[in-house]
C-alpha cells in the first residue's frame, strides 16, 4: 500500500506575476525549486492565503536569484501580484518509506529568497516572513 505525504513546501511566497495570457502553470525562481526539491513540470498545490483559493498546477522553471512566483494561464484569475501563497508538493510511498521520510519545508523572506530550510511542522507555532 502506498501512502501519499507532502514531500515539500515553499511557505508564505509572494506572488510577484500573474500572467493570464500564457498557457498554464506556475513559474517558480529554480534557487527555490532546488531548495524544495520541485522538478520541472512537477504536479504542485497551491493555497492563497489572501482569498482561501486551492488548486493544482504543474511547475516551470523561473530565472534562478529572481524570487519570480508568477501564476499562469487560469490560474492567474485566482492570484494577485502580492498574495501570499503555499506551494505543496506530495510524493507516494510505501509505510516503511514513509515512516523514514523527511519532508523539506522552505521559508521564505519577503523576497522569496531561502530563509530558512525545516524537516517538520509543529502545531502552534506561527511563522511570518
Amino acid at each position: 500500500m502506498f501512502i501519499t505525504l507532502m514531500k515539500s513546501k515553499i511557505h508564505r511566497a509572494k506572488v510577484t506575476e500573474a500572467n493570464l495570457d500564457y498557457v498554464g502553470s506556475i513559474t517558480i525562481d529554480e534557487d527555490l525549486m532546488e531548495a524544495a526539491d520541485l522538478m520541472k513540470n512537477e504536479k504542485v498545490q497551491i493555497v492563497n492565503n489572501n482569498n482561501g483559493h486551492r488548486f493544482e498546477t504543474y511547475v516551470i522553471p523561473g530565472s534562478r536569484g529572481s524570487g519570480m512566483i508568477c501564476l499562469n494561464g487560469a490560474a492567474a484569475r485566482l492570484v494577485h501580484p502580492g498574495d501570499i501563497i503555499i506551494i505543496i508538493s506530495y510524493g507516494m510511498f510505501e509505510r516503511k518509506e514513509a515512516s523514514e521520510f523527511t519532508p523539506k519545508i522552505i521559508f521564505v523572506d519577503e523576497n522569496n529568497s531561502v530563509k530558512e530550510i525545516k524537516g517538520e511542522e509543529k502545531h502552534g507555532h506561527i511563522y511570518q516572513s
